[in-house]
C-alpha cells in the first residue's frame, strides 16, 4: 500500500482480505495497514479466520463515514453470493483506492 491508510478517528473502511485458501473475510477498521498486519502476524488481535488461513491480502476496501455505517455495510458485503463479491473485488483498483478520502 503506496499511500497512508492512518486517517482521522471518523474515518472507517470496509475491507475483503483474500486469505491463502482463496476464501474471502470482510471486515471493518481505522487503519488498514495496521489490520492488515493484525491478520498476517498477530495471534491475539489478527480474526480467528483468518489465523489458520494466512498469509491474507488485501483485496477490496471502501471509505465509510462512521462506525456504524461500516458495520452496516460489512453486513451487506457478508451476504453477497461470492459471485458478486468476486465481480466486486475484481472491479476494485486497489492502485487507485484514496485511502485519505474523508
Amino acid at each position: 500500500m503506496a499511500k497512508n491508510e492512518k486517517t482521522s478517528k471518523n474515518a472507517w473502511f470496509v475491507y475483503y482480505l483474500r486469505c491463502a485458501d482463496n476464501s474471502l473475510y470482510a471486515g471493518i477498521t481505522t487503519d488498514l495497514t495496521r489490520r492488515l498486519i493484525e491478520h498476517n502476524t498477530c495471534n491475539k488481535l489478527g480474526a480467528k479466520y483468518t489465523r489458520v488461513r494466512r498469509p491474507v491480502c488485501l483485496v477490496y476496501a471502501e471509505h465509510q463515514e462512521n462506525r456504524q455505517l461500516a458495520s452496516k455495510r460489512e453486513y451487506q458485503l457478508k451476504k453477497l453470493s461470492k459471485v458478486k463479491k468476486e465481480a466486486l473485488v475484481n472491479d476494485f483498483d486497489l492502485a487507485t483506492f484514496d485511502s485519505d478520502k474523508k
